[in-house]
């Protein structure tokens, strides 16, 4: 029996998002995610990225339900014969990495920083991870399905079993920054790791401490943490104060789930909002040209750090089509980072005759090693080097369970007519906030008022959820604007 893709998302609820699928994980049967790699198979043949008997690398995060989702990846690939290789619990940016530099295609198992109750299946091509083009491309796809193969329920009728691990994209992974940073870049700098369950602790640890960092391993757990660099949870705030007093640390760093968004602190506990920590990386590496999604602290533009820089929407496959564009035009220095702080890199870059290999998918780790080694140069303190920078602060939050339809819809009102009868519009929910003088509909609506402070609002891409950033000049405005809006969009939800 055959399956169309666009047929399965209807009916399994399983959808595509950033570079990829995610959904439940009970709706992430063994079928459905058979169906799915096979497709993405299928099209990366169409379109001559592979021959039969490639290798296709696997890897996944630390969720309950990766393992088995990662064993119905390999199985697919067997039947569309070609060459499952495992390489084990590794971040995105990792598995994605090595299959660029080995030219073959990867499948990166993670649901990132959302709960534990959803997974995802992330796609990359031998280049990175899939774009939209791409996207189009695996939904068009119909996959032949042996029915025999499968229980009633979707699950796999006999037992299948993952390959032996191979560390070898770990190594690569960990390689990448030694080889383009000092091995005492670090020293003596006090570190505290917030491991919680992201894939990336060991080898983030790993990496501070070749470049000879002392680094004490905090918040361990196995259970699942889903930690969301763009809505830091009230209990990790007041952790990282805790720990920082008891410690002494230079600063904290963590990541979300599958490592591809970064956390630090400065040396009191105070987490970085993630543009900002992307601008300072930028500012670090001594780059000319900026990609940032419409969600990002306007601090990118208002620090003249930059000679351009590009806004899109907001999703690593547009930053990364942007960033493409930039390199196509002959620029240099082309690099992007978004508003959760994961940073991406078009281009190599070298400094002291060592060269930083290209990236063009969301990173961790160079975040926050940037940061201190930019603080160190100008001779500061983490909080020291935030107040180099224009004063502009932001707060994000979302409501979770907030159906998109019902997003999409409430956000159409607002830009029905021209932009006076838009701006009318605006101020009935928000005149309260002041009086609105532009709209951005790049991505969702993200809306100047003549304070120059910014409200957005945007359905995410990839879960039933409906998000908030606020923008001021201090950061109890931010928040307690971002409160306010909250608040509007839950009246939404009962109405």
């Amino acid at each position: 029996m055959k399956i169309n893709i666009n047929e399965l998302m209807t009916r399994s609820g399983v959808q595509f998002g950033t570079s990829g699928v995610r959904g439940l994980v009970k709706d992430m049967t063994d079928e459905v995610c058979w169906i799915y790699v096979s497709a993405f198979l299928q099209y990366l043949r169409d379109n001559k990225q592979i021959n039969k008997g490639s290798k296709i690398g696997i890897a996944g995060d630390l969720r309950p339900s990766t393992l088995r989702i990662m064993t119905a990846v390999a199985d697919a690939c067997i039947e569309q014969e070609y060459i499952p290789v495992n390489y084990g619990s590794i971040p995105s940016p990792a598995i994605a990495l090595f299959g660029i530099a080995q030219k073959i295609p990867t499948v990166m198992i993670t649901g990132s920083h959302i709960p534990d109750n959803r997974n995802g299946i992330k796609f990359n091509t031998a280049f990175g991870e899939i774009l939209k083009a791409d996207e189009e491309g695996i939904r068009e796809q119909q996959v032949e399905v042996l029915q025999n193969n499968f229980s009633e329920e979707g699950s796999f009728k006999q037992q299948k079993q993952l390959p032996e691990i191979n560390y070898d994209a770990d190594k690569h992974y960990i390689q990448r920054f030694t080889d383009f940073l000092s091995t005492d870049c670090l020293q003596g700098k006090k570190i505290g790791l917030y491991e919680h369950s992201s894939v990336s602790r060991d080898c983030f640890k790993t990496i501070l401490e070749k470049l000879g960092a002392t680094v004490t391993s905090l918040g361990r757990s196995d259970i699942f943490i889903s930690v969301d660099t763009e809505a830091i949870r009230p209990e990790d705030v007041v952790l990282a104060k805790q720990w920082t007093e008891q410690y002494n640390f230079d600063c904290i760093i963590s990541t979300d789930g599958d490592g591809d968004r970064p956390l630090i602190s400065d040396e009191n506990g105070n987490w970085l909002r993630g543009d900002i920590a992307g601008v300072l990386c930028a500012h670090y590496l001594g780059v000319e040209n900026i990609v940032t999604p419409v969600s990002s602290n306007s601090v990118v533009e208002k620090c003249n750090y930059f000679k351009q820089i590009i806004r899109t929407k907001i999703g690593s496959p547009f930053v990364i089509e942007a960033m493409q564009q930039l390199s196509k035009n002959k620029e240099e220095g082309v690099v992007g980072y978004e508003a959760n702080g994961g940073f991406l890199q078009q281009q190599p870059i070298t400094q002291n005759n060592k060269t930083l290999l290209p990236l063009p998918t969301r990173d961790a780790v160079i975040v926050p090693i940037a940061v201190l080694l930019l603080a160190n140069q100008q001779q500061m303190k983490i909080s020291e080097l935030l107040n180099t920078l224009p004063q502009r602060y932001t707060f994000s939050d979302k409501l979770k369970d907030f159906p998109t339809a019902l997003s999409q819809k409430i956000l159409a009102t607002m830009v029905q007519g021209n932009l006076e009868a838009n701006l009318t519009q605006i101020n009935t929910y928000f005149g309260n906030m002041g009086n609105a003088v532009s709209i951005d509909t790049t991505d969702g609506i993200r809306i100047t008022f003549n304070s120059d402070e910014i409200i957005h609002i945007r359905a995410s891409g990839n879960a039933p959820e409906l998000r908030c950033y606020t923008e001021a000049k201090s950061v109890k405005r931010a928040e307690d604007m971002n409160k306010q809006c909250v608040e509007i969009m839950k009246k939404w939800l009962v109405d």
